[in-house]
């Protein structure tokens, strides 16, 4: 590893040079006077700065610095249009666009190398954007090797239709026998390709059949479909396993005496009514003289994960638990997740527990840490919490919990005065039958005071923490969130405007929690604060301390869920390891390849998470186009264009579409300068903000998208509901 680094350093070094001239791999190894032997820690440094963007390919197989080829490396993100934007490695210049023509073969993930073909400021003056244009000139790593989606065929061949809209080609393939399938695929199941070399546009991909998922459509293959497209592991290795096996299922108080024994606390968990593995646990004290002690325990997941170990390499290679609709994809084997590692009421556990002491005004005066024990004297659900908090207290559970709100409530107003954006948004839950997973019902889950409660709490926890390592200097992992770019913010303040809403300067914070408070409650609040998130950076890991934007923290590190999140489990390894420094994870080059990967692993949960809700969504949607009494649902028009009104559902937290064409009571056309839509001989306007009452007219699972249709006076449109059939 160092010899590879400090070659790295050398071919830099002369790359930088006055004199330098491209050179190839022959030639730069001679120019280092490295000698044959080590000709392949040569190879492995160019790859990992070419990989890194440090360095870039030109004609011929030869290197240069990519800024004096006008060359950018990074990771294409496209778009389902077909356009996309090359996000730059280490790099804070932005993005580039590449348009359609220009990706090549180039899919969505695929670390790839551009040619800058426009600067920023020449785009700037002729499309308003500020990002320059570029063309992809090398692929340097496919993101997969795989793809999912649905076999089709022609009278001529057949051929797979991926999953991912941002896949815009189809994939040429050859049916053939699959052992697990005990049949060759036929048009409509679900499978798994991969990928063949493809090295022309002009031609579509072509790949072999490796898994047979299902049939569209069939219980259960939606979900596996979205886990093989993500690449999310099945299946724990046998060797994590019999690790897991080997970890006692009870806590022995007597085995540790070091800890400090907090058993005789009344302690409590609050968690989601379906959690099933509890990692926090919370006390809070009033003192003499008005100041507070809060307590946060944390399962102390690292007393068992120990570093390099079979269950510490699958954490680490997972990088968190992915929830999935009807599922959850685990980082940690079940014995430890929802064993022993579980908070569970009236049973001991070992936790990692964060003592702050709080003046009256809730001003933080004080914290200490230390490896402990506890027994959870309660386990409170949210809904609990909240009923609990909604009467006076009656007994020693009533009168803790409305103690702690009392703390809360107040951390929660500081938070906020000192520049904290009001960001959250409300959740809906798919509610599906446990046998066949299709969806029954939505629930709205509000953030109410409960869910408030354990967010300060764990918020204040995770301040502490980052502060206490920072300070000591003691190299870990942060959670940030970087300032945003100021030309982000004025392309989102013309966007606000252009809803009507007045903002100033948004790089001021002050003015930036004005707007966010004038949009609460209006219709357009969703839209616009979707929009905000889309102009602010991406939060993620890094091993340097650059605060979070979004929170108004100087010093944030996430400590509270180490049963989910890699991330957590160093920061529990680190302030274990702060005094005597023994057995902290790794060096900070160490660390910061930690903080990148778990980084990307965050982003694929993510994506994985929230497609499989909305899939569900969807698909409880499709049920009320074959129902003779379909709901009727609140709708709130967030954008008109040429071809329609999108509109947003409060109550299902999903957008559609409302086809011009669906308007049967009107000739509508379309006024682009004041964003509406006017009927010509009714004179009436459907414009941004207005609510309406809709229907669902289609539904396509395939494209994920909804069409619904405007209910006036009880009937659909003018007449009658539309008719079943084709998507757009």
């Amino acid at each position: 590893m160092k010899k590879e680094s400090d070659t790295k350093q050398k071919i830099l070094a002369v790359m930088r040079g006055p004199k330098y001239r491209p050179l190839d791999k022959i030639e730069l190894g001679r120019a280092l006077g490295i000698k044959s032997d080590g000709r392949g820690h040569l190879k492995e440094a160019l790859q990992q700065l070419e990989r890194a963007g440090d360095i870039a390919r030109i004609r011929k197989n030869r290197y240069v610095l990519p800024e004096e080829a006008d060359l950018v490396t990074g990771k294409l993100q496209v778009h389902q249009a077909g356009f996309g934007f090359l996000v730059r490695e280490n790099s804070d210049q932005g993005d580039v666009f590449i348009a359609a023509e220009n990706t090549g073969t180039a899919m969505n993930g695929d670390s790839v190398v551009a040619r800058i073909t426009r600067d920023a400021a020449y785009t700037r003056a002729r499309s308003g954007t500020a990002h320059p244009e570029g063309r992809v000139i090398r692929i340097l790593e496919r993101a997969h090797a795989t793809i999912v989606g649905t076999l089709q065929q022609t009278p001529n061949f057949s051929y797979v239709v991926p999953d991912d809209p941002r896949i815009v080609h189809n994939v040429y393939v050859k049916p053939q026998p699959l052992p697990e399938a005990h049949r060759a695929p036929s048009p409509g199941d679900k499978v798994v390709v991969r990928l063949e070399p493809w090295e022309s546009r002009h031609v579509n991909p072509e790949g072999e059949i490796v898994e047979f998922l299902g049939r569209a459509g069939d219980p259960g293959v939606d979900m596996l479909s979205i886990i093989r497209k993500h690449h999310l592991p099945t299946e724990f290795p046998v060797d994590v396993l019999a690790e897991a096996e080997r970890v006692p299922e009870t806590v022995d108080p007597d085995g540790y005496g070091e800890r400090e024994d907090l058993r005789d606390r009344f302690i409590v968990t609050i968690d989601p009514d379906d959690a099933r593995d509890f990692d926090d646990a919370i006390h809070v004290e009033k003192l003499p003289g008005g100041e507070w002690e809060l307590g946060v325990h944390i399962a102390d997941v690292s007393a068992y994960v120990v570093p390099g170990s079979a269950l510490d390499r699958e954490a680490l290679q997972r990088g968190n638990s992915v929830y999935l609709a009807d599922r959850v994809v685990p980082m940690l084997p079940e014995r430890l997740s929802n064993g022993v590692c579980s908070l569970n009421p009236n049973v001991v556990r070992l936790t990692h527990s964060a003592f702050i002491r709080f003046a009256k005004n809730a001003a933080p005066r004080s914290a200490r840490f230390a490896r402990t024990l506890i027994r959870s004297a309660h386990r409170l659900t949210y809904k609990e919490a909240y009923a609990i908090l909604q009467n006076p207290p009656n007994d020693k559970l009533g009168e803790r919990l409305h103690t702690a709100w009392s703390l809360a409530a107040i951390l929660r107003r500081r938070r906020f005065a000192q520049g904290s954006l009001d960001l959250d948004f409300p959740e809906v839950k798919v509610v599906l039958d446990p046998k066949s997973g299709r969806p029954l019902r939505l629930e709205r889950i509000e953030n109410d005071e409960s869910h408030q409660l354990v967010e300060e709490f764990m918020l204040a926890a995770n301040e502490a923490v980052a502060a206490e390592l920072k300070n000591r200097l003691i190299p870990t992992i942060y959670r940030v969130h970087e300032n945003p770019d100021p030309d982000k913010l004025t392309e989102y303040r013309e966007m606000v405007q252009s809803y009507g809403f007045q903002a100033g300067d948004l790089t001021n914070r002050a003015e930036l929690q004005r707007l966010l408070a004038s949009l609460r409650g209006k219709p357009e609040e969703q839209a616009l604060k979707i929009g905000l998130l889309k102009s602010l950076k991406r939060a993620r890991y890094t091993t340097q301390p650059l605060g979070h934007f979004g929170l108004a923290k100087t010093n944030y590190a996430h400590f509270t869920s180490p049963i989910r999140r890699y991330a957590d489990l160093v920061v529990h390894r680190t302030l274990a390891a702060r005094n005597s420094r023994r057995g902290a994870r790794g060096s900070v080059a160490e660390l910061t390849g930690i903080a990148e990967h778990i980084s990307t692993t965050e982003r694929v949960a993510a994506d994985a998470e929230n497609e499989s809700v909305k899939m569900k969504k969807l698909e409880f949607l499709q049920a009320q186009v074959a129902t003779d009494n379909p709901q009727v649902f609140r709708a709130v028009v967030i954008e008109v264009r040429n071809y329609g009104l999108l509109i947003e559902l409060p109550d299902v937290l999903l957008t559609g579409l409302i086809h011009i064409s669906s308007l049967a009571d009107d000739f509508y056309v379309f006024d682009g300068a004041r964003r509406r839509l006017i009927g010509r001989q009714s004179k009436r306007t459907l414009t941004v903000g207005e609510a309406l009452r809709v229907v669902v007219a289609r539904i396509d699972i395939f494209k994920q998208q909804a069409d619904f249709a405007i209910v006036t006076d009880g009937l659909v449109g003018s007449s009658q509901r539309p008719r079943r059939g084709r998507g757009r």
